[in-house]
């Protein structure tokens, strides 16, 4: 495929949210919301207007990914600016294609040539360890509960950024988004079946047991 990956523009944002919601829709409970985090987020203190990027095919947009920052705090409360994505978004027609990691490897490139530390993220470690992802417990960083997620990852991008610490990952707070105003933003959206499918359980399960 063809593929362009430029930033995005102010005339993309619709269609950006349609695809976030096409992509998620369903996958982690019936309905989503992430096109309202896409949304709230490009407004935000916290977001990373130059690292946000889409995936264009024939003029049309199949992909995004949108970064913001985020901290680790070590244990005398100091802080050091990293960044973290997420959502990463690709149309279900195009997914496990590839598109999805071009996004990252285009991104994680630019991250590093602009001298950023590191990158935290949640997700699925079958999605990320091919790009260089670890366990964030591999270099002690855990989150601000002291706890270490399946799913919390780390890549350094400067030799030893994560060495010498004890971390805890603080995120952005766009992330603690408002489930009521997302319902409502998702009224403006054609209406699509709120349904169960398996991923469902398989992210329960992994939710519990990082409660536990």
């Amino acid at each position: 495929m063809d593929i362009l990956i430029r930033n995005e523009t102010e005339k993309d944002f619709r269609e950006v949210e349609e695809l976030t919601r096409q992509a998620f829709w369903n996958l982690y409970f019936p309905g989503c919301n992430e096109h309202y985090l896409v949304h709230v987020m490009r407004n935000h203190k916290d977001f990373l207007n130059e690292m946000d990027f889409v995936a264009e095919l024939d003029g049309k947009i199949i992909g995004n990914i949108m970064y913001t920052k985020a901290w680790l705090v070590n244990e005398d409360g100091e802080e050091k600016e990293i960044i973290c994505f997420g959502p990463v978004s690709v149309l279900p027609e195009f997914q496990h294609k590839g598109v999805g990691s071009m996004l990252i490897r285009h991104t994680i490139n630019i991250a590093a040539k602009n001298n950023k530390k590191g990158i935290v993220i949640f997700g699925d470690p079958h999605n990320y360890c091919k790009h260089g992802f670890k366990s964030a417990r591999d270099y002690n960083i855990s989150d601000m509960n002291g706890e270490f997620p399946y799913g919390m990852l780390a890549l350094e991008l400067e030799g030893n950024a994560f060495s010498g610490h004890n971390w805890k990952f603080k995120y952005s707070d766009v992330y603690n988004i408002d489930e009521k105003e997302a319902g409502e933003f998702d009224k403006s959206f054609t209406r699509k079946e709120k349904s169960y499918q398996p991923s469902q359980d398989i992210f329960s399960i992994a939710f519990r047991a990082y409660l536990k």
